[in-house]
């Protein structure tokens, strides 16, 4: 099992019991690794979530239905579930940098690609290859982020990319609205350029992380001889040492109960995020059928402004009481709550705005104190492919999700098909009320290492144990 030290803290106050040098360099770290990787996440998510609006310009042109729109959403996650640990696996070989920088590009041409295309097949056959491109990208910057904050700073930090989450649902839609609405450039449908022009950056994203993103801290530019030995040295204190005995020992993350059964509840919870986010649009556009597609973008950016807020609270609050498990069950259950309302007020724009906000607490909010608790489960070794493996599983949430919904849904009432995503949201609740975590150190409190310093300063006669 793995050794792990404190739960996540702030960058800076966390630095502050390890010397100059510990805070100077977790400081550095922050400010050059987390941006490049949240600039990378947000553009991830945008770009298998854009369909969402895309489809109130698209559904005429192409004709699509809303059962037809739920599989093009929901067949995303097929091949992503295939090719998800192999993913990861090829990236903990090759190296961060080379392999974001493929799965960057490769997604940006294919999101562009997807503005041409003609039928519902080739509308599907672009969603799969896009599945194909993203695969491994989220359990990849979790394994980045591994290499380089400790137990202390890393449930903060996933938290910082986690909110790339919601960031990139604010900026979907408001740019998506105002694309609809008014870029009708060379004769192409707006909804088109939807596509277009939200793939494009992530290739010069792309670019910018091969540049700019270090492997591992010993080859940060960024950090001085000393300041990457101090790091390096801090992240493999928290784990037994262990040989490198190939893939098939990692494969054995595979075996581990706990983290399957947690990784079930994650599917459940995956359904419900999905199944709320890509119907967003819809459900807004139904409170009152009179709303452009600029009103819809910046109506539908409310909730995840919520979302985005409650997610940072709720990861703080995570961190400073050490607590994990109950942090996820509350938060689901207010978005299953958040759903049911939604579904009451459906023709009543005001109700249902507040009723989403509070299914946007919940599915954003669960982020950071579910991948901390995650991460206690596992070895270093089984790192790689147990991070892959959750999200995995959570991706088959991310197509049963989009599927269900969209089968159960009509153009007049989305609202009929939101009992799934409900029913899966207490699930996950459920299901987590049976399992034991440990509890993390609190933020703040003394690590075992600290610890053991301390009471060998005071008393330097008295054996440490």
């Amino acid at each position: 099992m793995v050794n792990r030290t404190a739960a996540s803290g702030d960058g800076a106050r966390s630095g502050a019991g390890d010397g100059d040098v510990g805070a100077r360099t977790i400081r550095k770290v922050s400010y050059r690794v987390l941006p490049l990787i949240g600039l990378l996440y947000i553009f991830n998510y945008m770009d298998r979530s854009n369909i969402s609006y895309a489809k109130l310009g698209m559904e005429h042109e192409l004709e699509i239905t809303t059962a037809v729109f739920g599989t093009a959403s929901a067949i995303f996650f097929l091949a992503y579930v295939v090719f998800e640990i192999p993913s990861n696996m090829i990236m903990k070989r090759v190296g961060a940098r080379v392999w974001l920088t493929r799965i960057a590009v490769s997604w940006g041409i294919v999101t562009m690609l997807t503005g041409f295309v003609h039928s519902v097949t080739q509308l599907y056959i672009a969603r799969i290859l896009l599945g194909v491109a993203e695969a491994g990208l989220y359990p990849g910057l979790l394994l980045y982020l591994t290499l380089w904050f400790r137990g202390k700073e890393r449930g903060r930090a996933i938290a910082a990319m986690a909110l790339a989450q919601p960031v990139a649902m604010i900026l979907g839609s408001l740019s998506g609205g105002l694309i609809l609405d008014h870029v009708h450039w060379l004769g192409l449908s707006s909804w088109r350029w939807v596509f277009i022009l939200q793939g494009l950056p992530t290739i010069l994203i792309g670019a910018l992380v091969f540049c700019l993103l270090p492997n591992v801290p010993s080859k940060a530019r960024f950090l001085s001889k000393e300041e990457s030995a101090w790091l390096q040295g801090e992240i493999d204190k928290e784990y037994v040492p262990q040989k490198d005995e190939g893939p098939l020992a990692e494969l054995k993350a595979m075996r581990n109960g706990k983290l399957i059964y947690i990784a079930v509840a994650n599917f459940f919870a995956a359904c419900g995020t999905y199944g709320f986010t890509f119907f967003l649009p819809a459900i807004v556009k139904q409170t009152d059928p009179s709303y452009s597609a600029t009103n819809i973008g910046f109506i539908g950016a409310i909730p995840f402004i919520v979302g985005a807020l409650a997610m940072l609270l709720i990861a703080r609050n995570s961190d400073r009481t050490g607590e994990r498990r109950d942090h996820v069950i509350i938060v689901m259950l207010i978005a299953a709550a958040g759903l049911a309302g939604t579904m009451a007020f459906r023709h009543s724009p005001v109700p249902a705005l507040i009723c989403l906000s509070l299914v946007a607490v919940g599915v954003f909010g669960y982020l950071a104190p579910y991948w901390a608790m995650a991460a206690r489960l596992m070895s270093k070794e089984h790192t790689a492919v147990g991070l892959a493996t959750i999200n995995s599983i959570a991706a088959l949430g991310g197509f049963f999700g989009p599927y269900i919904v969209g089968k159960n849904a009509t153009a007049d009432n989305v609202s009929a098909g939101l009992y799934f995503p409900i029913g899966a949201l207490a699930l996950c609740a459920v299901m987590l009320l049976f399992i034991k975590v440990p509890r993390d150190a609190r933020r703040g409190a003394a690590v075992p290492e600290e610890a053991a310093a301390a009471a060998a300063a005071a008393h330097p006669e008295a054996p440490v144990k």
